[in-house]
């Protein structure tokens, strides 16, 4: 991961745990048991980082709504 995607991990992260009124490091170990980091967000940088941080954040709510992982 370079260091533009480590930054874009981080900043969902941090987006996701404002909107869900969660510790970040709970947001990052539901990311991280979903596969959504390595499987989504990083592979998909590109085209992620020019979308809203709104879309994005319900965007991975739905990636982990499919995948199971309750919020």
């Amino acid at each position: 991961m370079d260091k533009d995607a480590f930054s874009f991990v981080v900043y969902i992260i941090h987006a996701c745990s404002n909107k869900w009124n969660m510790m970040p490091s709970l947001v990052y170990q539901k990311l991280q048991s979903a596969g959504c980091i390595e499987s989504y967000l990083v592979p998909y940088y590109d085209i992620l980082h020019t979308q809203g941080t709104g879309y994005l954040v319900n965007d991975v709510e739905k990636y982990l709504e499919v995948r199971g992982v309750t919020i």
